[in-house]
């Protein structure tokens, strides 16, 4: 009995017994559907995240100031000192302070980071305007109360459709003109990067009280003085805090591999998710597979009876388990790449479905029909035909 045989005796079981075949394919649809929409999910998070970093150019520096026990604080004016006198290295300096404000328009409130910063963050940050303008070096100056908000805002505020520039809206109570709104990025989505809100850095400090700068971003003049520019931060830095453990420089590149480190992590995670379903999946083939066994033992001891040997049992189940999951397979990579999709249209996030990923899937969903389905073809192929005639 050659191998066309046996698949064409498979594929007559399976349309025999059509409700016991979806069943045994379904733990292994479910379970290629969900790696393929977990892993597409960690790396669509991870090329967004990329892309956006890499957007910014190859000349960004970020600084982030962590330490506890430094009751130090650098000033804006310190940074505006700094890049006037190193105008060779460095094209501009943004620094940036947050925090959690309420928003309200009418009797429509709306929670979200604020960012406080200055005009020269619209460069280093590559950020563009859908409409009216960004910060200017007057706002700052002068306290102004401006802002620039994202399309969630306007989505939450004051509704689809609606230019909100000139109008105004209070942030903890204060009232904000809006000056300009920002790009759309992610179909104006809650939590995502359309939800956003930039004030004027010395407006913020007031507001939050707070006049420490934790954070600030650097555009170096050109990438080769990226590494120039980065050694004098960090001299500036230890000059002020005296401790290099009290803050930390990155670079774009360092950038990109702490975020490829932490994204690979959460895709493998994701990834091994999935694996758990799959491993279920092939728990039901190996369970429904040993119930067929047993209702066959007749067939079994018939075939044996008339010349098929053990091999050939055992081929014939094994062929069948595989081909079961092999079929469950390409369903679920449909299924999942149609998730992924589903995904992307009602959510911000925009998974990234690619081949490598539905041929793993294929190949896995297939060693699961032969690993899960070796056990019961065993078995079938050990039975005594003797036993397996007398069966009832």
């Amino acid at each position: 009995m050659n191998i066309l045989t046996t698949f064409k005796m498979a594929i007559k079981s399976m349309k025999d017994n059509k409700g016991r075949t979806f069943l045994t394919m379904l733990g292994v649809i479910i379970g290629v559907a969900t790696f393929v929409t977990l892993v597409g999910l960690g790396t669509g998070t991870t090329k967004s995240i990329t892309d956006r970093i890499q957007s910014m150019g190859t000349n960004l520096i970020s600084i982030s100031i962590t330490g506890r026990n430094s009751n130090r604080a650098i000033t804006y004016e310190q940074l505006q000192t700094f890049a006037d006198e190193n105008t060779n290295e460095i094209e501009a300096i943004a620094p940036t302070v947050s925090g959690s404000s309420t928003l309200k328009v009418g009797d429509k409130t709306w929670t979200v980071n604020v960012i406080g910063t200055v005009a020269e963050y619209e460069i280093i940050k590559n950020i563009t305007l859908q409409g009216g303008r960004f910060l200017t070096q007057t706002d700052v100056d002068y306290r102004q109360k401006v802002a620039v908000i994202g399309t969630a805002e306007i989505n939450n505020l004051f509704g689809f459709g609606v230019d909100p520039v000139g109008q105004d809206m209070k942030i903890n109570g204060q009232i904000f003109k809006i000056v300009g709104v920002l790009e759309e990025k992610a179909s104006g989505a809650n939590y995502s990067a359309d939800d956003t809100v930039i004030i004027p850095l010395t407006v913020a400090q007031r507001m939050m009280k707070s006049a420490n700068i934790n954070n600030f971003s650097v555009q170096a003049k050109t990438p080769d003085t990226v590494n120039a520019a980065m050694t004098k931060i960090q001299s500036l830095m230890l000059k002020i805090y005296k401790d290099e453990k009290t803050f930390r420089v990155q670079n774009q590149a360092e950038m990109l591999s702490q975020v490829d480190s932490i994204t690979g992590t959460m895709t493998t995670f994701l990834g091994f998710i999935a694996g758990i379903s799959l491993f279920i999946g092939g728990i039901g083939i190996m369970n429904i597979m040993l119930v067929t066994v047993t209702e066959r033992t007749r067939e079994i001891g018939i075939r044996k009876a008339i010349g098929a040997k053990r091999k050939h049992i055992l081929m014939q189940f094994l062929v069948e388990s595989t081909v079961i999951s092999c079929i469950g397979g390409i369903i679920g990579i449909v299924l999942g790449i149609l998730l992924s999709k589903g995904v992307a249209t009602f959510s911000s996030m925009t998974p990234v479905v690619t081949v490598s990923s539905m041929i793993t899937s294929f190949i896995v969903s297939a060693s699961v029909g032969i690993f899960f389905g070796l056990y019961p073809a065993n078995k079938a192929s050990k039975l005594n035909p003797i036993e397996a005639l007398r069966y009832e």
